[in-house]
């Protein structure tokens, strides 16, 4: 559990990316000319719906390292998901931006696209809830780094947990950004894109030592001993 809070840090910092990827969405989202209450409560429930399906990537994450856990594994994993971390945010080769970016179009194309299209000529709040969820769903290389920190995590709540702070940390900009799309100057913007390589990296960094077994409080407990205890209990 040492390193829960990085989701919410990971969240946070590469929300940035969240507002350039699905801002358009977060900007679309109905019910804009509702009383400031009921447009504060949609968006917030539209942010909760991103969190919810955080949470359910969180849990698959969970089974596997539950997985890797239970067969002894969970150092290997933890060091090999780190490396892979460290290699796409500071290899030149592989552009991190490359990685972070896809398209949301697909959203509006098949069953996705028909869903879609009426949840958001709705202003409901059940239909703002389940913008959010299918929104949490996109594919998105952002996501894809706070899932590689969750499955390290050795435990299914643990893993659903790390999720959860992650959606919690992209919360305040998107939340900004859906009432007011001027919420975000672009400098800031830039700023903590730049910041997100960084991020990324100290999180593999800590994912490593994690999984080397230092004996190092916090940054890389001893996690044979850890395994042994709860094999007693």
């Amino acid at each position: 559990m040492e390193i829960l809070w990085t989701g919410f840090v990971i969240g946070l910092i590469g929300s940035a990316h969240c507002a350039g990827m699905c801002g358009p969405i977060a900007i679309a989202l109905p019910g804009r000319d509702a009383p400031t209450g009921r447009l504060v409560t949609g968006r917030l429930l539209y942010n909760f719906g991103r969190i919810i399906s955080y949470m359910i990537i969180g849990l698959g994450a969970g089974l596997i390292g539950l997985g890797a856990t239970l067969a002894g594994s969970q150092q290997i994993l933890s060091i090999v998901t780190g490396v892979m971390i460290l290699v796409i945010a500071l290899l030149p080769g592989i552009p991190f931006k490359k990685f972070l970016h896809f398209s949301p179009n697909w959203i509006y194309k098949g069953s996705t696209g028909k869903l879609f299209s009426r949840l958001i000529r709705s202003s409901k709040p059940s239909s703002l809830l389940g913008l959010g969820v299918l929104n949490g769903f996109l594919p998105c290389g952002f996501v894809y780094i706070g899932v590689a920190g969750s499955v390290s995590m050795g435990s299914i709540w643990g893993s659903v947990a790390y999720m959860g702070l992650f959606g919690l940390g992209t919360v305040p900009i998107m939340l900004a950004l859906s009432l007011s799309p001027a919420a975000l100057p672009q400098n800031l913007k830039l700023k903590l894109q730049k910041m997100l390589p960084a991020v990324a990296g100290v999180l593999g960094v800590l994912l490593i030592l994690r999984g080397l077994s230092l004996g190092i409080p916090f940054i890389s407990p001893d996690m044979s001993m850890g395994l042994g205890t709860e094999m007693c209990h």
